[in-house]
């Protein structure tokens, strides 16, 4: 028999499908493959491991109906699969601008290469797209219908510019092949799996804390984010990929709750009771200001919106970056 997450039974008529998810070993990936095995799919984890973990996905490995390949979207692929979630590409500043080029490989041709093979199996497919299609927003909160304010060559770009690539690809694939594509503009996520390295505020600082070191905090901290636990953004992705056909999208996924940054480094300092001071750095260029998402289409459409609290989600993140500090040096498991 087959169950899905809150136990009930699952049908075995319901349509369990095959599904790939690209970059299914990442911070996002590796819960989105938990959620679909728990509702009884057969999943398909594909990622070059650059930036995922195959200790993210090591507990999945015994589940007969998930298996892992270790492959590059810029390369193509044929799998014969139902659905398709493409999560590839390295999110966070530090390990996108490590390689920009390879980084707009990524979201162009990753994009190109699992929407060629969409179209030869008629598979539905997802693009996990980001908020950072908006720039540093002259619109607040930002709306799917706000164009952006993106600088085309400057350090961020790379992700920027390779992200807003990939949706016109996808709607023009939609539009020429008919293929059935999802959209989703992801905000500020954080939770279990993040890297310690991975260079993005919440870790940055709950990393810090736990190693008792200075909290850097670059500009002055008024800038804003809004933060989202990753088991509301799944429900989110699950619930978009599920949604009638004639939706796309774009659809922005995030918490519309907003905190300055220096909002979030008390808090962390406060769940931690860590003796961490705060230190400043100079902000880096083109970061954005303000951050916080109109959630309105999402609601409508998707019957979405996010109900973890900032301090619950990060009790939960707390804990899990202090069990790898006790059972290794965090520096060894970045």
């Amino acid at each position: 028999m087959l169950y899905s997450n809150d136990g009930s039974f699952l049908s075995a008529n319901i349509g369990l499908k095959k599904i790939l998810v690209a970059g299914g070993a990442g911070f996002l990936g590796s819960h989105l493959c938990e959620v679909l095995l728990g509702q009884g799919h057969r999943v398909i984890c594909l990622d070059n491991l650059s930036t995922g973990l195959m200790r993210n996905v090591q507990h999945l490995i015994r589940n007969e109906r998930f298996s892992f390949i270790e492959h590059d979207v810029i390369r193509p692929i044929d799998l014969d699969v139902d659905e398709i979630y493409n999560l590839a590409c390295p999110a966070s500043p530090p390990h996108y601008q490590a390689d920009p080029i390879h980084t707009t490989k990524t979201s162009v041709l990753g994009a190109l290469n699992l929407l060629e093979l969409a179209v030869r199996h008629r598979a539905r497919i997802f693009q996990a797209s980001t908020s950072e299609v908006y720039g540093d927003p002259q619109v607040h909160p930002q709306v799917e219908s706000y164009w952006g304010n993106v600088n085309s060559f400057g350090p961020r770009s790379c992700y920027d510019e390779g992200k807003r690539c990939a949706e016109a690809l996808f709607y023009d694939f939609h539009k020429v092949h008919g293929v059935e594509v999802k959209i989703a503009r992801i905000f500020n996520t954080y939770g279990p799996h993040m890297r310690p390295d991975d260079g993005r505020v919440v870790s940055n600082f709950v990393v810090q804390a736990l190693r008792g070191e200075d909290i850097t905090i670059y500009g002055d901290g008024s800038q804003t984010r809004s933060f989202c636990f990753v088991d509301d953004l799944i429900d989110g992705f699950v619930r978009l990929m599920a949604s009638p056909k004639s939706f796309l999208g774009p659809v922005n996924l995030g918490n519309p709750g907003e905190f300055t940054v220096r909002e979030l480094a008390d808090k962390v300092i406060e769940l931690t009771g860590s003796t961490s001071k705060i230190v400043h750095r100079p902000l880096p260029k083109d970061d954005p200001q303000l951050r916080r998402p109109d959630i309105s289409l999402a609601k409508r459409e998707l019957g979405w919106e996010p109900h973890v609290p900032l301090s619950s989600g990060l009790k939960r993140t707390i804990r899990y970056f202090g069990s790898l500090l006790e059972s290794t040096n965090l520096a060894e498991v970045a």
